[in-house]
């Protein structure tokens, strides 16, 4: 158990400061674009309306945004680039943080775990595990690349 709270607690640390600073970013490049030529655009009422609903419950898409992967960085940008408020934005980090540490310190080392004593019991099906796992890893990284790629007859259909 002293395992799995120590690394809960180092990964909540690392979640927070990135999840922070990501955040951060987003405030600093929201300010510039503010004072730059897109001033203009991010100025308009439509704009606003959606800053201001990102602001007022855009708390609650943060905290959820931890238990998906490949959102939570870009949450945590737009958070800070549409200004929401710390009182609002740091309740959501602490607790989707604390989610997202605990999520990845007990099926995360319980994986290392089934994985080491696999490779010390018998090195052959660790092998094979890993092979397995990595394969459909593979998979379903071709697997969405090859959905996401417009097909040889949509690129035609749209020339015309």
């Amino acid at each position: 158990m002293d395992k799995i709270a120590l690394t809960a607690g180092a990964l909540y640390v690392i979640v927070l400061l990135r999840a922070g600073g990501t955040f951060a970013v987003g405030w600093l490049a929201g300010a510039g674009a503010r004072r730059s030529r897109l001033a203009g655009r991010i100025s308009t009422a439509r704009f606003q309306r959606a800053e201001r609903a990102i602001q007022r419950w855009g708390a609650p898409v943060v905290a959820v945004s931890f238990l998906t992967v490949g959102f939570q960085t870009a949450a945590n940008f737009l958070a800070g680039s549409m200004r929401m408020p710390l009182p609002r934005y740091l309740p959501a980090l602490f607790v989707g943080g604390a989610a997202w540490a605990l999520i990845y310190a007990t099926a995360g080392l319980g994986v290392l775990e089934v994985l080491g004593r696999l490779f010390a019991q018998r090195p052959a099906l660790g092998v094979c595990a890993v092979a397995v796992l990595l394969l459909g890893v593979c998979g379903a990284v071709l697997y969405r690349r090859r959905r996401a790629a417009p097909s040889c007859g949509d690129t035609a259909a749209d020339e015309s």
